[in-house]
């Protein structure tokens, strides 16, 4: 989950410049790599200041569960406006900070963090009504017809290439090949940061008075990906994840939680 959520950072952060370039805007591409590790650094230590004092402000005040995720999305939505705000001067990311809000909620308050969740669980049912609707407004039916062939083959070798990556990542893990295998597989499924920025193209686009047709193109193909990958990605993850991971048994989960209890700063 851990790895899902920086990557799509970096995702973000490489669509952005790319689309800079083809727009003609002046981008500077070593900044933005450079910029990359930077803003996730800057991101992540702003984000756990932030969970430090919002956990003790809580045990403080101890608020309903409802006004606790009403701090959590405004200050979310604050985080990920100054990160537009500072667009050009320091590199910082946002979403980066708004997860480890969670982190370090669900880390020291437990409790606390599987409330949030349950309560944002609900709100996000309509927030992705939504976004899904919105991005499917803009399609063109058309043009997602005619990029069918190409369009399934240009998923399947990103898939294919992301598939060769994260097992290159892996080496050297604890993991063996059964579950580095599920952890490609996990890595498959594309549906929200598609849905989310599939029409920025066509978007960026019409605002710089140029043809569309491309911009519709990407926004077709996303929306395939979506299609082609949210399903059958959840279908393998099932399938495989019960052929290939083992529970540990609960003598393990036992001895887990002594440990916990013991040295609870661990």
């Amino acid at each position: 989950m851990a790895a899902a959520s920086v990557d799509d950072v970096y995702v973000i952060v490489a669509h952005t410049a790319i689309l800079g370039v083809y727009i003609g805007s002046p981008v500077n591409m070593v900044g933005h790599i450079a910029s990359v590790p930077i803003s996730l650094i800057l991101g992540g230590a702003v984000g756990i200041a932030v969970g430090i004092a919002l956990y003790r402000l809580f045990d403080k005040f101890n608020p309903r569960a409802t006004k606790r995720v009403l701090i959590v999305i405004a200050l979310s939505i604050l985080l990920i406006r100054l990160q537009h705000i500072s667009a050009g001067i320091v590199p910082f990311a946002g979403l980066v900070s708004a997860m480890a809000i969670g982190f370090i909620i669900l880390e020291k308050r437990e409790h606390m963090a599987h409330e949030l969740s349950s309560k944002l669980a609900k709100t996000w049912v309509f927030a992705e009504i939504i976004l899904f609707s919105m991005v499917g407004a803009q399609v063109n039916i058309g043009v997602a017809w005619r990029a069918g062939a190409m369009g399934a083959a240009i998923i399947g070798l990103g898939l294919l290439a992301r598939g060769i990556g994260v097992g290159l990542c892996l080496l050297g893990s604890h993991l063996n090949r059964k579950e580095r295998l599920f952890v490609a597989v996990a890595c498959s499924p594309k549906a929200t940061v598609q849905a989310a920025i599939g029409s920025a193209p066509l978007l960026a686009m019409r605002s710089a008075g140029m043809d569309s047709g491309p911009g519709e193109l990407m926004l077709a193909i996303a929306v395939l990906s979506i299609c082609l990958t949210a399903p059958t990605g959840a279908w393998a993850i099932n399938a495989l994840g019960r052929r290939v991971l083992e529970i540990a048994p609960e003598s393990e989960h036992d001895a887990y939680d002594a440990a916990r209890e013991s040295n609870p700063e661990e």
